[in-house]
């Protein structure tokens, strides 16, 4: 359909990071983007992770130590993939190296081998780790103003006995 096989792959990536939240959304927009573009995904990588998990430690990791020249990673965004600038510039420099692509359907870009991409690239990394950072420290002025007015912070002492009981 989009290629001659055997010689290039089609990756999608999804990533969630708590089990509360569900791949389904990123898994549409891929399958649409790819139906709209008339390709096809060779292969679905899914993973409920942190970003902040080492790479390794990642299905994402597993994936790009196998790419091939000319392979492509579709994802959604590019926070998917990495929230850390030098992670992200990481795993560019990379695929940089094995002639691969990535696409980030939601900026609209598809980052390769050539100059504009490593330069993107920095700019979505930065932001990126802003973003993380700035979210950050809502969460945590949040918590300290909670904090301040008297809320009790974390799980109720013995909660988890009491659902034990009730299972």
């Amino acid at each position: 359909m989009n290629k001659l096989k055997g010689f290039f792959m089609i990756y999608a990536y999804c990533r969630v990071s708590t089990t509360h939240q569900t791949e389904e959304n990123q898994h549409f927009v891929i399958e649409q983007y790819a139906k709209e573009n008339n390709l096809t995904v060779d292969v679905w990588v899914e993973e409920t992770i942190s970003s902040g998990k080492r790479l390794s430690e990642r299905k994402l990791g597993k994936l790009i130590s196998k790419l091939k020249t000319g392979n492509i990673i579709i994802t959604t965004e590019i926070s998917r993939l990495a929230r850390s600038l030098m992670e992200l510039m990481g795993i560019l420099q990379t695929c940089l190296e094995k002639e691969c692509q990535i696409w980030m359907l939601k900026e609209n870009f598809k980052l390769g081998t050539d100059v504009q991409s490593k330069v993107l690239a920095f700019a979505f990394g930065l932001s990126a780790e802003l973003s993380k950072s700035l979210l950050q420290a809502r969460v945590r002025e949040s918590l300290a103003r909670l904090k301040a007015n008297g809320k009790k912070l974390g799980r109720p002492f013995g909660a988890q006995s009491r659902e034990l009981k009730q299972a």
